[in-house]
């Protein structure tokens, strides 16, 4: 019997997966979703491009992937902070395209409070009568919750930051704000602002703090010591990122340059802008974070994350460290081997460019 497993496991392992396809396509797993199922938002020639490829790989869905043992539920739960959020949306369509893949059903939770997820996570749920694995996007699961749902035979794996050593999927947001302050000391400014400060969120990863801190820590590199009073929140939506712009061009001594911790701030940034008669990369320079679809067409200069592909390679580390053999014992946590740190990349639009004189009126 133990043969017969080696040689499945062996045999599944050479299939081409979902993530093959989408990276001979040049496009996200999401996408190869979608064209693979003929849904709506592909445009003819992508949806052709991930047949032609999907066909030349011989890439099918796992058909094994969906035989595992009786008593699972074949489901897989998403926690979310926010339903609504770009960021996350495309996490959840990343992961949801590799569940279906293999078989599995995805039910998206929202969790708004620490209480929501204590809820969920508690003995009393019964969470391991409806579902398999647990993927927590951006939501900070303690240790002995982790414990929890691992004696209960339900796996978990992060987007974001890593919970007690589970399997994780996350960039390195430190890295994300050194890339702003280089490129904009390059550009000769020294009196740079940031949108996006912290959220009193104990349920949350700090990952505008680690941006924040790469930001100080690059204009330190430079010798330039950056001004507190030039930190606005912004809500990480578009309304907080105007109100923050607004604010900072409002300061007795406005920056040259802005460093948003997204571009859903940094197009509510634009608007301010524009409101003014003011332009980015001429008046302002200002750096988001993701490259959302929408950001070419502003021509945001972007940090760039792959985000879809964050949400397929976090189910993909769920679905590998869930038991296929059907066994009671509890999971046991992964090894550190298991996170992922994906790589990020500045894209140089027309909204950054050399320091000159802001004018705010």
């Amino acid at each position: 019997m133990a043969a017969s497993n080696s040689h499945s496991n062996s045999a599944r392992a050479k299939r081409a997966t979902i993530e093959d396809v989408a990276s001979a396509a040049g496009v996200s797993v999401a996408t190869v979703s979608r064209a693979m199922r003929s849904l709506p938002n592909v445009a003819i020639s992508t949806r052709q491009r991930v047949v032609d490829c999907a066909t030349a790989l011989g890439y099918t869905a796992d058909p094994a992937a969906s035989r595992f043992a009786a008593g699972q539920t074949k489901t897989i739960t998403v926690v979310v902070p926010n339903l609504s959020g770009w960021y996350f949306s495309n996490v959840v369509a990343g992961a949801e395209a590799v569940c279906t893949e293999a078989g599995y059903d995805v039910l998206v939770v929202g969790v708004g409070s620490r209480s929501d997820l204590t809820r969920i996570l508690c003995e009393q749920y019964h969470l391991e009568r409806r579902t398999d694995g647990l993927l927590a996007v951006e939501v900070v699961v303690s240790p002995d919750e982790a414990a929890s749902i691992a004696e209960r035979g339900v796996a978990l794996t992060s987007v974001g930051g890593q919970n007690a050593g589970h399997p994780s999927v996350r960039i390195d947001n430190q890295l994300v704000g050194r890339l702003a302050a280089d490129h904009l000391i390059d550009l000769g400014h020294r009196r740079v602002g940031m949108i996006g400060a912290q959220k009193d969120n104990p349920m949350s990863f700090d990952v505008p703090g680690l941006r924040h801190d790469g930001l100080v820590q690059g204009l330190a590199a430079h010798g330039v010591i950056f001004d507190d009073e030039l930190l606005a929140g912004g809500n990480f939506d578009v309304d907080g990122g105007q109100e923050a712009m607004a604010a900072l061009l409002d300061h007795r001594d406005p920056p040259t340059a802005v460093f948003s911790m997204s571009d859903e701030m940094a197009f509510g940034a634009i608007m301010e802008l524009d409101k003014r008669g003011l332009r980015a990369g001429r008046d302002v320079s200002l750096v988001g974070v993701d490259n959302h679809e929408f950001s070419r067409v502003v021509s945001l200069t972007t940090i760039h994350q792959s985000v879809a592909d964050h949400g397929a390679t976090a189910a993909r580390l769920l679905l590998d460290s869930m038991r296929a053999d059907g066994d009671t014992t509890p999971l046991a946590p992964a090894s550190d081997a298991a996170s992922v740190v994906a790589g990020v990349d500045l894209i140089v639009r027309d909204s950054t460019g050399v320091a000159g004189t802001v004018a705010t009126h």
